[in-house]
């Protein structure tokens, strides 16, 4: 299975995130992202609805990356996705559930419009490593 699978429905595209456990924001993902909006924007689509596959948006980085930082410095960066998520034409929401932290809630706020599970948990926190926000 693709880890961002996109289907249009009643002109919307719908980019599910599969990552389990934690739908964690990899190499993979990165990519898939971009490529849904490409989708999005090729299928004409009305707009671009992320959301989280499983029990959970994205809660953030994928740690296992965190060893590999020369293979993932030569791809898209989380910033470079953000980036092109914020300035994209089409109409972009987020649908959160589960947990949005760190990245995962970067993501959400890159998108132009949000809407929320009453149970949704959200946070930064890398803060308490001593790590700025910003997905750098």
């Amino acid at each position: 299975m693709a880890h961002v699978a996109v289907k249009l429905v009643q002109g919307v595209a719908v980019a599910t995130i599969h990552n389990p456990p934690v739908n964690g924001l990899s190499l993979a993902v990165r990519a898939g992202l971009l490529k849904a909006l490409e989708q999005a924007r090729a299928e004409r689509a009305d707009a671009l609805l992320l959301v989280g596959g499983g029990r959970t948006f994205p809660a953030g980085a994928d740690i296992a990356e965190f060893r590999q930082p020369a293979l993932v410095a030569q791809f898209a960066s989380l910033n470079d996705v953000l980036g092109a998520l914020d300035e994209a034409e089409l109409p972009l929401v987020a649908a959160l559930h589960g947990t949005a932290l760190g990245g995962g809630l970067e993501l959400a706020l890159a998108a132009h419009w949000r809407v929320a599970a009453p149970s949704l948990r959200v946070g930064l926190p890398e803060v308490h490593l001593g790590l700025l926000p910003g997905a750098g």
